[in-house]
């Protein structure tokens, strides 16, 4: 398996970062606790919790509040140590545990994918930006979330759940907006 589907999350995701503006940090999101900045903070942020979880040491970087500084360079430098993690001659065979299990170094990456792609898109949403992201990889992460996320997974009736429920997209849709939906954006 190879670091090449994670790789295009991340340059997807980079060129949404690339575009915001510093008045669009207070735009509200398809996350709802989120705005543009609290976005920025957990996609680069995230970038250390998986760097972090490979090494099998403790999440870092949960602190640091990186929309204040150079987000972008935050994230490629972030995102290039996350590719160099799962890079390692057998990190995808390894079992790794997680705050939240343990799983094969490769479903982590899938995690990691699906995580940089959806917040990727999230920002976009927000600051007017194209999310019609990385079309085939969009598809392959849809068809991947289809066959992983189960109804336990969603949110029941008290918010509890990785997921919310599916939401309604438009026929036509681009990919990236369908997965979106899939993992309960309003598209």
């Amino acid at each position: 398996m190879s670091t090449a589907p994670l790789q295009q999350a991340i340059a997807a995701t980079r060129g949404v970062l690339a575009n915001i503006t510093a008045d669009q940090m207070q735009n509200a999101t398809p996350c709802d606790s989120w705005d543009v900045a609290g976005v920025i903070n957990h996609v680069v942020g995230a970038q250390h919790f998986f760097v972090a979880g490979m090494k099998g040491q403790p999440p870092a970087g949960g602190d640091t509040n990186w929309a204040e500084v150079d987000f972008v360079t935050a994230f490629d430098e972030a995102a290039a140590a996350v590719v160099a993690c799962f890079a390692e001659e057998g990190a995808l065979q390894k079992m790794v545990t997680m705050p939240f299990g343990e799983m094969p170094g490769a479903a982590v990456m899938g995690l990691a994918m699906t995580d940089t792609f959806t917040h990727g898109w999230d920002i976009a949403k927000a600051t007017g930006q194209s999310t019609d992201l990385a079309p085939e990889l969009a598809a392959g992460i849809l068809a991947q979330a289809r066959q992983m996320i189960q109804p336990g997974f969603r949110a029941d009736v008290d918010g509890a759940g990785p997921f919310l429920a599916e939401q309604a997209c438009a026929d036509g849709a681009c990919n990236a907006d369908q997965l979106a939906a899939f993992l309960g954006r309003t598209v």
